[in-house]
Formats: structure tokens, sequence, C-alpha cells
């Protein structure tokens, strides 16, 4: 019988975000946008040695999303995953061009070791980006974390899963109040931008149901949001929906986040809350 289904997100922001997914000796990462050393050292904090991970997969080609898959792939020669439009997107840089990339159909389920992977479209302002659904058994835990809007599709997909890692980019007051350019803070709102504590919540609200057992809240801005803001936020919207057992973790970039296992909840890896942090 194979152990349980973990997930922890090594970390999430501007800076960089990747996740790791993992099954005793066998994982995956969704992005790798840390740099391959501290991916390497946040992967062992999160109990998962760099020599375990199977491939990596690659949702869009945006720099804080793949910043380490060269070196990783170099160093240990990691499989390397994602669609056509996001393969031809990173081959414009020669560098990422000479790697051997594993294309994968968008909506289409490939496997990875005893894993097995769904793709799915997702509006953001990239040549081709996705969400991941990862199965393992009857353990399904959905990765998406840069959109501008919730889509039908989008809810299709998380409703079944057992933990979600979603993004909750922006609080719409701080957004506002920012010392960015109007036409960036236009970028974000807009369809194929970010998405808002508020819609992120909704979202949680939509598709919550009995199999839902942990959300990680990822992306957060580091100058239009807040951890305490997006954790309430999100937190409120499950109470509504008659969830509010369900913990939420706000994923930083500086640490890895608590760690989910698919037989119990487990924070083997608790980070508290730090309410008064800007993110």
């Amino acid at each position: 019988m194979s152990g349980p289904l973990k997930v922890c997100v090594l970390g999430s922001g501007s800076s960089g975000n990747a996740t790791v997914v993992s099954c005793e000796s066998e994982a995956l990462l969704i992005d790798a946008g840390l740099s391959a050393r501290r991916m390497t050292e946040r992967l062992a904090e999160a109990g998962t040695p760099v020599d375990h991970v199977r491939a990596i997969c690659v949702s869009h080609e945006h720099s804080d999303h793949i910043s380490g898959i060269r070196v990783l792939h170099r160093r240990h020669g990691i499989p390397l995953y994602a669609n056509g439009g996001t393969i031809d997107a990173l081959c414009r840089n020669p560098e990422l061009a000479e790697l051997p990339w594993n294309r994968f159909a968008t909506g289409h389920a490939f496997p990875v070791g005893p894993f097995r992977i769904e793709s799915f479209s997702v509006p953001h302002d990239a040549y081709d980006p996705v969400g991941f659904i990862v199965h393992h058994g009857e353990s399904r835990v959905g990765v998406v974390t840069d959109m501008g809007m919730v889509t039908a599709l989008i809810r299709e997909r998380l409703r079944t899963c057992h933990a979600i890692v979603v993004e909750s980019n922006h609080d719409e007051q701080l957004l506002q109040e920012a010392t960015r350019p109007w036409s960036l803070k236009q970028r974000i709102r807009g369809r194929q931008g970010h998405l808002s504590n508020r819609a992120a919540a909704t979202l949680l609200e939509e598709i919550a149901s009995p199999t839902i057992q942990h959300v990680f809240l990822a992306h957060l801005s580091e100058d239009c949001n807040r951890a305490d803001l997006a954790h309430e936020t999100a937190q409120a919207a499950l109470n509504r929906a008659g969830y509010p057992n369900v913990p939420v973790s706000v994923a930083r970039p500086d640490c890895i986040s608590s760690v989910w296992c698919s037989e119990v909840i487990n924070e083997t890896n608790p980070r508290p809350l730090d309410v008064g942090s800007r993110l």
C-alpha cells in the first residue's frame, strides 16, 4: 500500500513560486521559481530530498515560476514538462531552448511516476498558462497560482480536490492605495492579471465541499496585501460555506508552508501566521 500524499508550498510571491507534491520516495514540483540552491534547501526542510523529484511541471513562462529549472535539470537530471505554448515562449531564451522539454497537451492527463497530472487553462497574461490537478490514488491536489479571474473550468477542476493551492494576490483597497503605475494596477485587476482576496474567497465558497481538507493561499503581493487580510477573507468564506474547520495556510516567500498529508491534517512544519507582516 502506498503512503499518503503530501503537499508543501516551498515559497510563493513575486520573488518565486514552487510547490512540492510527494508520496514516500517520489515527488514532483509544480513550478521552480526559486534558485536551485534555495529549492534544494527548502525541499530538504519539507522532508523531500531533491533526488526524489521526478519532474518539474511548469505552469507558464514568467520568471518567478521558472528561474531554478535550468540549474535543477543540469545538476539533478530532473525531467521538465510544459505545454507547447509555454515551451515556445521559454525557448526564446537560448539557454532554455537547449533543455530537453517534455510536451503535454493542455486538458489531457499524463503520468509521472506514481502521479497522474491533469492541466487546465487559466486566464493570465502568459502564452498558454495552466493550473494542475495531481492525482495519487484517491487523493487530488489542485495548484493554480496565477489567474486574473475564476472560470467555470477552474471551479469544476478544483471542486473535488482535497488540498488546494490558490492565488490570493491582493487586497483591492491596498492595491488602489499603492504607489504603483496606474497601468500596472489595471493589469493586476484585469481578466488576465491576478486574483484578489475577495475573488479567491468567493471561489472557495463556491467549491467548498466535504472533500476539501486544506487550503494554501499563494502569490500574495508584497505591498498590496497582508497575510491577516488574506487569511481572514478566505476563512470567512469557508465559514459561510459551512466548513469552518478547514485549515487555511498563507504561503510566504521566505519560508516553506505547513505540510498537508492526505491521511490526516498534518502540520509537521507549522509556520505561525504573522498577522503584523506585509507580504
